[in-house]
C-alpha cells in the first residue's frame, strides 16, 4: 500500500537545504557514476510491505560514499530493478528500489516496513492504494521479522 513519506525526496516538504528535493540534488551524481534516472518522477513512492521487512541482496546498481550535500556526510545507495502496477492496472512499468543505507543516511529513516521506488510518473496512484511490486528473488525478498 502506499504511504505519505517525508516529502523530502521530491522537495515537497521545505528544506532550504534540498530547495527541489534530495533527489533532484543526487540525480547528476549518479548520472555521473552511470545511474540515469531522466525516465523516473523526481519523487518516491512509498511502499508499505507490512508486516514484512524488505532483505536487500544483489543491487542492480550501488554506489558507496555518494557526497551528495555539502551540509550532510557521504551516504552509500543501492538500487534494485523492479517492476510495478498500480491496483486495477494491466501493465507492469520499470521501477527501481531507491535504497540510501540506514547506516548511512544521517536524517529522515524510514519505517523499517517502507520501501522507496522510483518510477515513471503514474497519474492518479494516491495514499492508501494498492501497488503491485514484481521482482527477482536474488535480488531483493522480503521476510517476517524474528519475534
Amino acid at each position: 500500500m502506499l504511504v505519505r513519506g517525508h516529502g523530502v525526496a521530491s522537495g515537497k516538504t521545505p528544506d532550504p537545504r534540498f530547495p527541489a528535493g534530495t533527489l533532484a540534488m543526487q540525480k547528476p551524481f549518479f548520472f555521473e557514476l552511470g545511474l540515469d534516472l531522466g525516465d523516473f518522477y523526481p519523487g518516491t513512492l512509498n511502499l508499505s510491505v507490512a508486516p514484512c521487512l524488505f532483505m536487500p541482496g544483489n543491487p542492480t546498481h550501488s554506489f558507496p560514499g555518494v557526497k551528495w550535500s555539502p551540509s550532510l556526510p557521504a551516504e552509500n545507495f543501492s538500487f534494485y530493478s523492479c517492476r510495478i502496477r498500480p491496483a486495477g492496472e494491466t501493465s507492469f512499468v520499470e521501477a527501481l528500489v531507491y535504497w540510501p543505507h540506514p547506516s548511512t543516511k544521517p536524517e529522515f529513516h524510514q519505517d523499517p516496513h517502507v520501501i522507496e521506488i522510483l518510477a515513471p510518473e503514474l497519474p492518479g496512484v494516491a495514499y492508501g492504494q494498492e501497488v503491485e511490486l514484481a521482482h527477482y528473488p536474488e535480488d531483493m525478498s522480503f521476510a517476517m521479522p524474528e519475534a
